[in-house]
């Protein structure tokens, strides 16, 4: 029974981290969120909206300066104070915006918000079992090894997430009549716009899929819409 007792903890610290962290993420959103009142972005998201059938896409502004956007695990859709603020000032176009809540409709859709959530959890639980287990095999270095393995799975399955949003954005923006050639300049934007977060780090290690490798996927899943 004892040689079992780490992976108990592990499930039980899981389930009392995804609660946790869904409680603390709506506190946060609730508490530093307003809904966007912009009107171009406003009929941008009407027609996206319509393209999918839906009577409106409601869309919040959260109060940070990052550049970003984010979909909660309670399907909501947010676009930070500091991107808005690209956009109020011309450095990014409402297309562009709209390119942004579409890839975060498309995280929703898709059920990765409320999965990545529950990831999260489980590889926060299973990293401490492996920090357990490898700690007394290989003292010192195994805490090392439990968190690069972690990190590895961790970066992959969001790099996985990214492209499936991606394709969905670009879809829903044809459909819209939006295209995606604001999706695809947005892209070459990010790094300026973000400050160059990723800079000389291995793809493999990123959360997000390179700008020239997400351009490359959009544009072969256009070649294959249109063989279709």
């Amino acid at each position: 029974m004892l040689k079992f007792t780490p992976i108990l903890l592990a499930i039980l610290y899981a389930l009392a981290m995804y609660r946790f962290s869904v409680w603390r993420t709506s506190k946060e959103l609730d508490g530093k969120s307003t809904e966007l009142a912009d009107g171009h972005l406003r009929d941008l998201c009407d027609r996206m909206a319509k393209a999918l059938d839906l009577e409106r896409i409601k869309v919040h502004i959260y109060e940070i300066e990052p550049v970003n956007g984010l979909a909660a695990p309670d399907g909501r859709i947010f676009i930070t104070r500091g991107f808005y603020n690209r956009y109020r000032s011309g450095e990014v176009s409402g297309e562009e915006m709209a390119s942004v809540i579409a890839h975060e409709l498309g995280h929703v859709a898709l059920g990765h918000s409320r999965r990545r959530m529950i990831d999260f959890s489980g590889q926060n639980a299973i990293r401490a079992a492996l920090m357990m287990v490898l700690g007394r095999i290989i003292p010192g270095v195994g805490v090392w090894i439990a968190n690069g393995l972690m990190s590895l799975l961790s970066a992959r399955l969001s790099r996985q997430d990214e492209y499936e949003a991606d394709a969905y954005a670009s879809a829903l923006l044809v459909k819209s009549g939006i295209g995606t050639s604001p999706q695809k300049s947005l892209f070459t934007k990010l790094e300026r716009l973000t400050g160059g977060a990723g800079g000389s780090t291995p793809a493999w290690l990123l959360s997000h899929p390179k700008t020239e490798e997400r351009i490359a996927a959009i544009e072969a899943n256009e070649r294959k819409w249109v063989q279709g």
